[in-house]
């Protein structure tokens, strides 16, 4: 019996309320609660924009869409909201409030009040209106410096969460295999090793910040045909397994990401999206990866569209179910009533649902969406209302500038320097910043920034951050001086236009040129480099290298910078140019970053993620080519480089010595040590970077000529200061796909190459493996040690 005066018990709390609970355990309880039209809701997502007034996110529309009703569709629950801030510029707070109001509006409406997972573009820093615009990945491998990514990928997600985001796409882990392909902006290199620890860097700062980051695009995209976006992959098993897929299984080991995308692509025949083995065999059973597949935009549709291995939208979601895909995304296309559909005609088992379901409901709770206590309101705007939030959330402050100004300072590569840079302290009298990107504020933003991605459609919007140009840096830069300009044309002219003649003039009348050349960053063919803005060759686009020409006929001392998504042939300018200072679009602070090399306020330590190629038909070609993909005596076509991978100059000069190798034979199972000194010998602090590369001169199985194994950057090194690099190797990173398709250590003899580059090696450890070939599997190790000791003890 109970008594009038005691308040009845409290309901207890649902398991899957329970923060203490495991994720698993609480999808598990969700899941047993759910309809099947509830757990399918969980799988897709809706592709919205944020209000500017701070009101409900509305649906975008796309072309590959058709329109969605909210209110149909919310009952059920949802699983995403797609980029709220990447489709219209919007103010971040009142953006922030707009979610807020949906995410509340998603729970109410549905029985178990469970929010959505919000994503976002992340690839070159949050692609939001007004917030920072860094370099793009390719100039993070430039730096050779995963910590400082890792400390960038940190902000980036701090200002994901401040607005209420869960989840980035990013980073891209596709090795460039062409660099015609328009996305090799979005690379962080040809090299999987120097992907895979820059990636793997970029997905621990990113996770640190409670963003779910993505791998992407898993796996092959990279390596297309012809360089053309979304074409056929044809690449053997070797291949694949040795090059593409090792900077993921790096990731997947060692950074904690829980979520990947699969690739839009074929590898030959088996579309990405279908590959059981790829997505379930060798990503979870294998790896141990335990988050969310999502779908590449459009790409469970595209099984039907574009592959033909699917008869309908039903046919498509059954297929991608199967493989391992777990999420739809941009929006709902398949994964709604066709697969609905599906699943009433028998064609797919519900369990299917029920694991993709499991595992995003488990990655929700692991974000605290499923916590009694959620509230979709940023702690920074708790209690403030619309009218007082707008302008209240800053997404560039001067902190985030300072961390792209040192991303972008480090990334700058010096390729060649005839003396002329550092511009005396003095300054030239005149200096003329010549070419299409001189007077371009965007000219240093890749595809994936808010102001190319998106501001490109609202161009009567303001840009929303500081741009200065490559012209008003140098003005800035060099006061003592007169900094004029010209165009001479535009970056994609492919003819003269009336201002050639005179910006030639102009160059004439100047104490030195600064030529201004490289990309214009858009999206299908609206660029010179992005997604969809694919190239027959590595000329320098339009008649820029006409420009150039004439430019260096002048007489003039030229100094070239590029500004630019991928490496281009320099002709003429490779040994004529005073210098030439590549850069790979360095974001918001690539101007001022690159202003300060030219006077020698910023030391150049940049080096090179992707060869810089000689002739501009000479591709596809990597420097991890085997040896009939070098030069050789029955081809006319040499596809070597102008300059290597891992190529960068710096203001001073090093010299290496001392090499002493203390064990040059080990077992299949051991390891090497090695050691050597580098010394600075000449007048100016600088920084090197030591690279060590594997030789295999015989082996079962074709191999590269070489590849790397490990690398160091000794920052900063005073003028006669010498430091110890010590190196143990093991003998894992030796192994590699057998013929058999077993991953192998032979014994033999090998070389470790200390380098400056991959053309420039240094020092060569003579070394030999013993002992019976052994097995190794997906525990090996992937990493070489690298140390440096410093001062007296490195002398």
């Amino acid at each position: 019996m109970i008594r009038a005066d005691r308040a009845p018990d409290p309901a207890p709390v649902p398991l899957w309320r329970d923060p203490d609970a495991a994720p698993g355990d609480r999808a598990d309880a969700l899941l047993a609660a759910m309809t099947l039209d509830e757990k399918i809701a969980q799988l897709y997502g809706v592709w919205v924009g944020a209000s500017a007034e701070g009101g409900d996110v509305a649906p975008h529309q796309h072309d590959m869409e058709e329109a969605v009703d909210l209110d149909e569709l919310l009952p059920h629950g949802l699983g995403q909201l797609t980029r709220p801030f990447g489709t219209a510029p919007v103010d971040p707070a009142l953006g922030a409030l707009s979610l807020a109001r949906t995410q509340r509006r998603i729970a109410a409406a549905g029985r178990f009040g469970i929010p959505a997972l919000a994503h976002e573009e992340c690839l070159a820093g949050f692609a939001a209106w007004g917030a920072t615009a860094y370099p793009v990945p390719l100039a993070w491998g430039a730096t050779f410096d995963p910590g400082l990514v890792r400390e960038m990928a940190a902000a980036i997600g701090r200002d994901l969460r401040a607005v209420g985001v869960h989840q980035g796409l990013a980073p891209v882990l596709d090795v460039v295999r062409d660099a015609r392909w328009g996305r090799v902006e979005e690379t962080i290199g040809e090299d999987p090793y120097l992907v895979g620890t820059v990636a793997t860097a970029y997905v621990q700062g990113l996770e640190s910040a409670g963003v779910v980051a993505t791998l992407k695009h898993f796996a092959g995209y990279s390596a297309s045909r012809a360089g053309r976006n979304l074409a056929p992959v044809s690449m053997g098993p070797r291949e694949f397994a040795d090059v593409v897929l090792a900077p993921f299984e790096m990731a997947v080991r060692e950074s904690g990401v829980r979520s990947v995308m699969h690739a839009y692509t074929d590898t030959d025949g088996i579309p990405s999206a279908v590959d059981e083995r790829l997505l379930t065999g060798l990503l979870r059973d294998t790896w141990g990866f335990s988050g969310t597949v999502v779908a590449d935009y459009f790409g469970i549709a595209f099984l039907q569209i574009l592959h033909g291995v699917a008869a309908s939208p039903g046919q498509a979601a059954g297929a991608a179910l199967a493989a391992g895909v777990d999420v739809e995304l941009p929006t709902v296309k398949t994964f709604g009533e066709p697969l609905r559909k599906a699943i009433a005609d028998g064609l797919v088992p519900e369990h299917l649902v029920d694991r993709a379901a499991r595992r995003v409901l488990a990655q929700k709770a692991e974000c605290g969406l499923l916590d009694p206590d959620w509230d979709p309101v940023p702690a920074a705007l708790a209690g403030t209302d619309t009218e007082r939030a707008r302008g209240t959330v800053d997404l560039d402050p001067a902190g985030n500038r300072a961390l792209a100004r040192r991303v972008a300072e480090e990334s700058v590569v010096l390729l060649t320097n005839d003396g002329t840079l550092p511009l005396a302290a003095d300054a030239p009298a005149r200096i003329a910043v010549i070419g299409p990107l001189a007077d371009v504020p965007t000219a240093v933003l890749g595809c994936y920034s808010f102001p190319v991605h998106v501001g490109s459609r609202t161009p009567e919007a303001p840009l929303g951050i500081e741009l200065p140009t490559l012209h008003e840096a140098l003005a800035a830069e060099f006061t003592g001086g007169e900094v004029v300009t010209a165009r001479g044309l535009d970056a994609v002219d492919a003819e003269r236009g009336d201002g050639f003649a005179a910006a030639v003039e102009l160059a004439r009348g100047a104490d030195v040129v600064v030529a201004a050349l490289g990309d214009r960053a858009g999206l299908f063919g609206r660029g010179t480099s992005g997604e969809g803005c694919d190239v027959a060759s590595l000329d320098l686009p339009g008649a820029q290298q006409e420009l150039l020409d004439a430019l260096l006929d002048t007489g003039t001392p030229v100094v070239v910078t590029l500004l630019a998504g991928r490496p281009y042939v320099l002709g003429r300018a490779a040994q004529e140019a005073a210098a030439v200072v590549q850069t790979f679009f360095p974001g918001e602070e690539g101007t001022r970053a690159v202003a300060g090399i030219l006077s020698g306020r910023v030391r150049p330590s940049g080096r090179l993620p992707i060869g810089v190629p000689r002739q501009a038909g000479a591709q596809p070609a990597t420097y991890l080519a085997p040896r009939l993909g070098h030069a050789s005596e029955v081809s006319n076509l040499d596809p070597g480089p102008a300059f290597g991978f891992g190529h960068g100059l710096a203001y001073t000069t090093f010299e290496w010595s001392g090499l002493e190798v203390t064990a040059p034979v080990a077992a299949t199972d051991g390891e090497f040590e090695l050691a050597c000194t580098v010394r600075n010998t000449g007048s100016r602090p600088g920084t090197e970077t030591v690279q060590l590369y594997l030789h295999d001169p015989v082996a079962s199985v074709v191999r590269p000529v070489q590849r790397l194994v490990g690398y160091l950057r000794l920052d900063e090194l005073a003028p006669g200061e010498a430091v110890r690099v010590r190196a143990r190797v093991p003998a894992d990173l030796a192994s590699f796909t057998g013929r058999a398709g077993r991953r192998i250590v032979e014994p033999g003899e090998l070389e470790l190459r200390l380098s400056a580059s991959s053309t420039r090696p240094l020092l060569t450890a003579h070394v030999a493996l013993t002992g019976p070939e052994r097995e190794v599997d997906h525990e090996r190790r992937l990493h070489a040690e690298l140390t440096a000791e410093r001062g007296p003890s490195g002398a």
